[in-house]
C-alpha cells in the first residue's frame, strides 16, 4: 500500500462525481480499527475480560476468536471487512488514473500486478522462502484479497451497476445451491454443508496444490474465492455510490444503513437453510459480514467526512496506512521479545490476570510504535 487506500482506483458510471483529489479520511480509519484486532488488541479484549469475569466478558472474549464452523463472531468479520474496503477504495483510485491520462491498458496491468503481487506475499506469510514446496501452503489470506479483489475491478470496469448487481445476486444464488445440494464425491454419507463433504474442500483436494490448512479443507481454497468477489464487490458498490455529489452526506449515511438493513435480513432469512459460515465464505456470511461492513463504514464516514471529526482518527489511520506491512512484520519481527524485553519484569510481579493484561498492551503499543514510526518518516509499503 502506499499513502492511498488499498485499491484506490475507478470510474462512476452514474450521478455527478467529487472532486478527484478528495479522499476518504474514514477508509483510512476503518482499516486502521480492523487491522487493530490482528495486531493482538483481539489478546487485550481477552486478557481485559479476564479481569472481570461475567457473562458479559466471557461473551465478549469469545467473539475474539473465530468459530469452528457455523455460525460467526466478531473475529470473523476481520477479513471481509478488509476485503470490503480494498473495493470501496477501487472507484476512488481508478477515476484518479483516468483523470491522470491512464490508459485503460496500464490500469488493467495494475490491476493484475495487484492481485499477483498479494498471491505471492500470501505465499511468503506461508513459508516461501523455507524452499520447502511440498508443504507450502498456496492459499492464503492475501491470496484472496489478491484474486478476489481482482476480480471485482475487472468486472468494475467492464460493466454497469445494474449488470453487476446481477452478476453478484447469481453469484451468491449458484454458490448457495451448489454448497446445500452437492456434497464431496470422495466422502460418501458426508452432508454437503459439513467439514467432511463440502464441495469446496473437494475441489480443493483435487485442484489445489500444496498443503491445505486444515489436511483435507482450507478455507482460503478456490471455490469459496468465487463468493469473496461479491464481498469486494459490495465494497465497489459502496465506493460509487459514496463517490455521488447530488446526494448530501448524511443522506448517503441512512441510504447505506438502510442497505446494510437489508443485506442482514437477506442472510439471516436463508441462514436456515444455508448456514453462515465462514470457512465456507457461505453466500448468508456474505450478506451478513457485508452488513456489517457498510454500517461499520457508515458509522465511520458519518463521523469523519460528514461531521468532520477528525481528531482521534489517528490511532487507527497509523494502523490503516501501514495495514499489509503489519500484517507481514509480525510475522517476521518478533514485537513480542520486544515488549517483554521492557514489560517482562513488571508482568513477572503482577497477578496472572494483570500480566496477560501487560503483555497484550505492550505488544500492541510496540507495533503501533512501529507504525507510527514509518508513519512519521512517511513510508508505506505500496502493493
Amino acid at each position: 500500500m502506499s499513502g492511498a487506500p488499498f485499491g484506490a482506483c475507478s470510474g462512476f458510471r452514474a450521478g455527478r462525481i467529487m472532486k478527484q483529489s478528495e479522499r476518504l479520511m474514514s477508509l483510512d480509519a476503518l482499516r486502521g480499527f480492523d487491522m487493530l484486532f490482528i495486531m493482538g488488541f483481539a489478546s487485550l479484549v481477552v486478557a481485559v475480560c479476564g479481569l472481570w469475569p461475567s457473562a458479559v466478558t466471557d461473551a465478549a472474549a469469545a467473539s475474539m476468536s473465530h468459530v469452528a464452523w457455523d455460525g460467526f463472531a466478531h473475529h470473523d468479520t476481520i477479513f471481509p471487512l478488509f476485503l470490503f474496503i480494498a473495493g470501496v477504495s477501487f472507484p476512488y483510485s481508478v477515476a484518479k488514473q483516468r483523470a491522470g491520462g491512464m490508459s485503460e491498458g496500464r490500469i488493467y496491468a495494475k490491476i493484475v500486478r495487484r492481485g499477483l503481487t498479494l498471491v505471492v506475499l500470501g505465499m511468503v506469510y506461508n513459508g516461501l522462502f523455507k524452499l520447502d514446496f511440498e508443504n507450502l501452503r498456496i492459499a492464503s489470506v492475501l491470496g484472496r484479497i489478491g484474486l478476489a479483489w481482482s476480480i471485482a475491478a475487472v468486472l468494475y470496469l467492464n460493466f454497469g451497476v445494474k449488470t453487476r448487481a446481477a452478476i453478484a445476486v447469481a453469484v451468491l444464488a449458484g454458490y448457495g445451491a451448489l454448497s446445500a445440494l452437492v456434497a464431496a464425491p470422495d466422502a460418501a454419507g458426508a452432508g454437503p454443508l459439513t467439514f467432511e463433504g463440502n464441495l469446496a474442500g473437494y475441489i480443493d483436494r483435487q485442484f489445489l496444490p500444496g498443503k491445505l490448512i486444515y489436511g483435507s479443507f482450507d478455507p482460503e481454497g478456490l471455490l469459496s474465492t468465487v463468493p469473496a468477489v461479491v464481498t469486494a464487490m459490495l465494497g465497489m458498490f459502496t465506493g460509487e455510490f459514496v463517490r455521488r455529489s447530488d446526494i448530501r452526506g448524511g443522506r448517503k449515511t441512512l441510504w447505506m444503513a438502510a442497505a446494510a438493513a437489508a443485506l442482514l435480513a437477506a442472510g439471516l432469512a436463508f441462514s436456515g437453510v444455508l448456514p453462515v459460515n465462514k470457512k465456507l465464505w457461505s453466500s448468508t456470511f456474505v450478506c451478513v459480514v457485508g452488513a456489517y461492513s457498510l454500517g461499520m463504514f457508515a458509522l465511520f464516514y458519518y463521523l469523519i467526512d460528514v461531521r468532520g471529526w477528525r481528531r482521534w482518527t489517528l490511532f487507527f489511520r497509523v494502523v490503516g496506512l501501514n495495514s499489509i506491512t503489519i500484517y507481514l512484520a509480525q510475522r517476521i519481527v518478533g514485537f513480542g521479545r520486544i515488549s517483554d524485553f521492557f514489560l517482562g519484569g513488571i508482568a513477572s510481579k503482577c497477578p496472572e490476570a494483570v500480566a496477560a493484561v501487560i503483555s497484550s498492551a505492550g505488544y500492541v503499543a510496540v507495533c503501533w510504535l512501529f507504525l507510527y514510526f514509518l508513519y512519521r518518516k512517511n513510508v508505506f509499503l505500496k502493493v
